[in-house]
């Protein structure tokens, strides 16, 4: 350095500095981080800490037998691996397992490429519709590009990055290649945030490049010391409980539209039996809702809507307004848009996109914490007490339909029995209202149940109704005795929905998991059928009569022989006398036990029932669509206009 000549010297200050340490690290392949860290998620219960993960289902095949099956082999004391027949069925038990814990217990799933992850499809949808937690880790193609094309690997003439998996995008709360080691640090801690996040839970898909599985990489050890996961409940906020308070206190013959998420939160079914019981507001029930409150409640009025009680469809259509509470009004809920439409509408949802719905006034919260805001800020109102006595007056005649429907018994032994009549003998036990849960998805079940089960406690009705996929019943059920080992769990399925997917009966038997399943065969599609001819259409292509047929026509199908073969205990029975005994026998049985029975496809419960829109051709030769295309204009009437 100079200076005016002269020449100064720098004087150079050594600081001493202690050494950072390295950040301990475990080197590991990118199958066996991931199976490490979710093996080390815990959520706190309240019999004690329990793994957020239940374990992984897994069929194997090139894409994930390598990588993520190595992985799993070696972590398979700390995290079990199940093994399924059929990748969509062990989806649909995974995600009944989660539905069952009530979003506080999950599982993942694992598949091969191709063929194995878009049977995953489904059942991604099934669980986007009902807001259900399942972390999918498809097998995926080769991240190198070489060799391509690899079998079973789906090739876009203008995107080279796309796969099958890119199938699970629009299904999937949140999609997310793992292309890199490195990447898991942010990619895993992202998608359990999703899966145990109350608004937006639903499934998480983590596709899996198998050469990137199998790279190793140094992960710091801190990675796989997780917390606790808690489960965050969204207070409302002041602005929306006073606008809240204003509206139902305004209101003299208010009801309450129980959904799916007063089950999911957390102490929400006692605080609205709590609320009801305060403010004298009855209460009805969503397919998804069903069971938050006891079926004998004196307020309880029973299913709304399109699979409806009569009790309380006849309070929905004279109420003032409507307190929804954790449902996504969807059609069957709203008798599309034809059941409420005098009433005003408050819509406590954590989900601000479900709270807004039918232009009702949005109460965005967690259905416990909201409730209680809502009983805190209502103290001194109360529901007029002519309409809370009468709705004491239209449950309790709702109950003696119930009764008088499931109590009666067919003493001709030619004529066949209907859905009502089976789960009477069902539920004829002392105790199967207390120790029993029903399984069931799609067909002429979903609307017998939601109006007949009777269940005193929650979760002791577990309805798949919100994506209605046949298919889903045996292995849902199966998810459900995994969660709950200790409960009697009973699948109804038609003949329909078995032929579709009754691989899980094998499952149950090979894992131990006693499941009854009954089987009602009514040779076909029997509620589609009644839609059809309820439109005007002809019986077509529903009842196997009604199809088109070989030469040697319609064979008979023998379910219990077909069960039998996937190692179940099963029989088939003539009529509801010997069911009743059969039920019996399931009862007692060591495993998986199933009964089969012809069931009317005609018959159903006439009480009860809403208007449901279903298009109908504006032209037809056919005088019988005419005249129901008629009658759909006129239920068109009446729909709420926005």
């Amino acid at each position: 350095m100079q200076h005016a000549g002269i020449f100064i010297l720098p004087i150079i200050i050594m600081i001493s500095r202690t050494p950072i340490p390295p950040i301990p690290r475990i080197r590991c392949t990118v199958a066996q981080a991931v199976v490490r860290y979710l093996a080390s998620l815990h959520v706190q219960e309240a019999t004690g800490s329990a793994p957020l993960f239940g374990g992984m289902f897994a069929i194997f095949g090139h894409g994930n037998v390598a990588g993520l099956g190595e992985a799993l082999y070696q972590y398979r004391e700390q995290f079990p691996t199940y093994r399924a027949h059929n990748e969509q069925a062990m989806a649909h038990t995974a995600i009944a397992y989660a539905k069952t814990h009530f979003r506080r217990r999950m599982m993942a799933c694992t598949t091969s490429i191709g063929p194995g992850a878009t049977n995953l499809v489904t059942a991604a949808a099934l669980a986007h519709v009902n807001r259900l937690p399942i972390l999918f880790l498809p097998g995926d193609i080769f991240t190198s590009g070489d060799p391509a094309p690899v079998l079973q690997q789906v090739e876009d003439f203008q995107n080279g990055t796309i796969s099958a998996n890119d199938c699970l995008r629009p299904v999937s709360r949140y999609f997310e290649r793992i292309v890199h080691p490195a990447q898991l640090l942010s990619a895993l801690p992202r998608a359990v945030a999703i899966l145990t996040d109350p608004a937006q839970c639903g499934p998480v898909t983590l596709a899996m490049p198998q050469d990137v599985q199998t790279m190793a990489f140094d992960y710091p050890i801190d990675f796989f010391k997780t917390s606790p996961i808690t489960f965050r409940a969204l207070p409302p906020s002041t602005s929306d409980i006073v606008e809240a308070v204003r509206a139902i206190s305004n209101s003299k013959r208010p009801l309450i539209i129980s959904g799916g998420g007063v089950l999911y939160s957390s102490g929400a079914c006692d605080a609205l039996q709590k609320f009801a019981e305060k403010h004298g507001v009855p209460v009805c029930e969503t397919q998804a809702g069903k069971s938050a409150l006891p079926w004998n409640h004196p307020l309880q009025l029973g299913a709304v809507g399109v699979t409806g009680s009569s009790a309380a469809n006849a309070m929905a259509s004279e109420a003032d307004l409507i307190l929804a509470i954790g449902t996504r009004l969807q059609d069957f809920t709203t008798g599309s848009h034809t059941l409420f439409p005098q009433a005003r509408l408050v819509s406590l949802n954590v989900n601000l996109f479900d709270a807004t719905k039918v232009c009702g006034l949005p109460l965005q919260a967690d259905a416990r914490l909201g409730l209680d805001a809502l009983a805190e800020n209502l103290s001194p109102w109360h529901a007029e007490s002519s309409w809370k006595e009468l709705a004491e007056k239209e449950a309790t005649a709702w109950r003696e339909t119930i009764n008088r429907i499931t109590q009666r018994r067919i003493l001709d032994k030619e004529e066949l029995p209907y859905e009502g009549e089976v789960i009477g003998v069902i539920q004829e036990s002392p105790h199967s209202t207390k120790n029993d849960i029903v399984v069931g998805a799609a067909g002429t079940l979903p609307g017998e149940l939601h109006k007949l089960w009777r269940t005193e406690f929650p979760g002791g009705y577990h309805m798949e109704y919100g994506y209605s996929c046949m298919g889903y019943e045996i292995a849902g059920g199966l998810g459900v005795k995994m969660a709950r080992p200790d409960k009697e769990v009973i699948v109804m399925v038609g003949d329909g929905s078995y032929l579709m997917l009754c691989s899980e009966i094998a499952t149950s038997v090979m894992l131990g998991k006693k499941l009854i399943i009954v089987v009602l065969d009514n040779q076909g599609f029997g509620c589609i059928n009644r839609l059809q001819q309820h439109c005007g259409g002809q019986p077509f292509n529903n009842l196997l009569t009604d199809c088109l047929q070989g030469s040697e026509g319609m064979i008979p199908i023998d379910f219990a022989a077909n069960a039998a073969s996937l190692g179940a205990l099963s029989e088939h029975v003539k009529n509801i006398e010997e069911f009743k005994e059969a039920m019996k026998q399931a009862r007692e049985a060591p495993r998986t036990y199933v009964i089969s029975m012809h069931t009317s496809p005609t018959r159903t419960t006439s009480e009860g029932g809403w208007w449901w829109e279903v298009a109908v051709p504006e032209e037809s030769p056919s005088a019988t669509v005419r005249q129901a295309r008629m009658a759909y204009e006129q239920g068109k009437q009446k729909q709420k206009r926005t």
